[in-house]
């Protein structure tokens, strides 16, 4: 009997023994069926350490924050237990069913793959109104606004839309992420350069808000009649107080992510009356000037001028053509250069758009060129408005008389005739050559090949010592941990400034920044990294005692900042101390 109880517990560990070593890597969600305006969390699990984690393809969700990692290790009545998690949340993107693909980790050489998923997404569903909620306070106090100047206006009318995000006194957003840009279609479109994000107060709803505006963009409609404008949706994470409180009595806050949208916009655009529209009318809207100008009105056959058309003034200048100039056949007329100097603001477009010809004249002759006229349509007035250029004379002085009355005169008439330079709009025809030499060269006894020829006498030593200095480095055991240590603290100092904003991955990268510098320059091992003795090592060193203050105040903050509420702006100062105080251990250690 007590044999086969033996056997009995020997088998018994065994199996537990081989239980605990399997390897375990799979993938969990909070939820499998939520509303659209709700958020999955998914977490990848496994019991053992690993690398080259690749998560899945979330081609029907956004990826609203993540991926987190989290490690937790720990011995109970002598059994290690690990789990190491990275953890996604999504915002789904519309209704339906899909599926959430294999994730995949190398463990011990092999790799491990995750079951897929199935989510269903409904239609929105009603969020609990529990006002300790954080998604709901969240909800409550973030809103973005679309703000238009103009929701009925004429075709080719300049409007504004000016996104703003307000946010309660009470509430702080860490970080926000753009989810959907409006497209536009039928409008053109241009956003206006602010220079700098300023906060500023007003109302929402009746109520006192903080807002920020986001962006200021000026939309021509293109197209009468009823048009979309498409909304644009912002993923932020909001910080909103909770009813805890830290051991100073100041309230504890709580971490959530919101999705928010300007909502889809409708506006009427009218169509530009068909009454007393000009014939030459070109689609042109605003508040114009109109001028037909001359280079020079007296010159020499051959010679050459230039004819500007030109309109000034504030309206679609972008978006309409020019009237072509006109000019008696005996000028001959090139294509002409198109110049914008157009400043786009809030108001719309304003500047002045060109046409400028070339023209040359090929018999002497006094030549009057007729006036063109330009039609726009005024916004102010409601009707169109004509203007007509000044009729010009050219003085053609000098040069070959036209003949009339035969076909060969008509010839003559046509042929174009050298043309003498006036001004730059013509480039200098070449006077210097680059040609090369079609004779072959030879490679024997040139430069180069006595050059190849000597080349590996000098690069075999040169290799040689090379190899040497590398070996004696690569046997440095101690100094290549020292190095190593020093190298990953340029590394996680640089993550840390990239994950500005961003709380718990920028004191995860600047206290791995801290440790590594320290272990490099105090040389210490990582059981070494006490308080006491880091400030022991660095007075020995010679580091005076402000410094060694700011380090270990610095190395407090790593740890409390898990816990307590972080700003961006108090981010921002431990980045600077900590870069300032490394500086300063450089200079004064010994």
């Amino acid at each position: 009997m007590k044999l086969k109880a033996y056997i009995t517990l020997l088998l018994t560990l065994l199996i537990t023994a081989s239980t605990l070593a399997q390897v375990k890597f799979e993938a969990k969600v909070s939820k499998s069926k939520l509303g659209v305006n709700e958020r999955l969390r998914v977490d990848f699990e496994m019991n053992k350490d690993g690398d080259h984690f690749i998560p899945p393809d979330f081609s029907n969700f956004t990826v609203v924050g993540g991926p987190n990692q989290s490690v937790s290790n720990s011995w109970i009545n002598g059994v290690r237990s690990f789990t190491k998690t990275y953890s996604y949340f999504l915002a789904p993107k519309k209704q339906g069913n899909f599926t959430i693909n294999q994730a995949s980790i190398t463990i011990d050489g092999e790799t491990y793959k995750t079951i897929p998923l199935k989510i269903e997404v409904t239609s929105a569903v009603d969020i609990p109104k529990d006002p300790n909620d954080p998604d709901y306070l969240a909800a409550e106090n973030i809103h973005l606004v679309a703000e238009i100047s103009k929701e009925n206006p004429y075709l080719n009318e300049a409007i504004t839309i000016v996104y703003k995000l307000y946010v309660s006194p009470n509430t702080g957003v860490d970080n926000w992420q753009e989810i959907n840009s409006p497209r536009y279609n039928d409008f053109w479109s241009q956003n206006i350069d602010m220079q700098g994000q300023k906060v500023q107060t007003g109302t929402y709803n009746g109520e006192d808000y903080r807002y920020l505006v986001l962006r200021k963009t000026v939309l021509y409609p293109q197209k009468t009649g009823k048009l979309d404008i498409e909304p644009l949706s912002l993923n932020i994470s909001v910080q909103v107080p909770t009813n805890r409180r830290d051991i100073f009595g100041r309230r504890l806050m709580a971490q959530a992510n919101r999705t928010v949208s300007a909502g889809n916009k409708t506006i009427h655009v009218k169509p530009l009356p068909e009454a007393g529209k000009p014939a030459d009318f070109s689609g042109a809207v605003g508040v114009f000037d109109f001028n037909v100008s001359m280079s020079k009105t007296e010159l020499n056959a051959s010679e050459s001028f230039q004819a500007k058309v030109e309109v000034k003034g504030k309206g679609n200048l972008k978006l309409f053509n020019l009237p072509k100039i006109s000019l008696p056949s005996s000028l001959e007329v090139y294509e002409p250069e198109h110049h914008e100097n157009v400043q786009t603001n809030i108001d719309g477009m304003q500047g002045s758009i060109s046409d400028t010809y070339t023209v040359v004249p090929q018999f002497k002759g006094t030549y009057p060129t007729p006036s063109i006229s330009f039609s726009y349509f005024d916004l102010k007035s409601e009707t169109y408005k004509r203007l007509e250029s000044k009729e010009v004379v050219i003085n053609v002085l000098q040069g070959p008389i036209s003949g009339t009355g035969s076909q060969d005169n008509l010839i003559t008439s046509n042929s174009k005739q050298p043309v003498i330079l006036s001004s730059e709009q013509f480039a200098f025809i070449k006077t210097k050559s680059n040609f090369t030499s079609i004779t072959p060269t030879y490679f024997f006894q040139t430069k180069l090949f006595w050059a190849s020829l000597l080349l590996p006498f000098l690069v075999i030593p040169l290799a040689i010592l090379i190899r040497r200095k590398k070996a004696e480095r690569d046997a440095d055991i101690f100094g290549n941990r020292i190095r190593n240590a020093d190298k990953l603290a340029k590394k996680y100092l640089g993550h840390a400034k990239k994950a500005l904003g961003q709380k718990e991955a920028f004191y995860i990268a600047l206290e791995k920044a801290l440790h590594n510098y320290l272990k490099a320059k105090l040389h210490l091992e990582t059981s070494d990294l006490s308080k006491d003795k880091i400030k022991m090592l660095l007075s020995e060193r010679g580091v005076n005692e402000e410094t060694i203050s700011d380090f270990s105040n610095l190395m407090e903050n790593c740890d409390l900042a898990r816990y307590t509420p972080i700003t961006a702006v108090t981010m921002q100062q431990d980045y600077d101390i900590a870069a300032k105080t490394i500086s300063l251990i450089d200079k004064q250690a010994n």
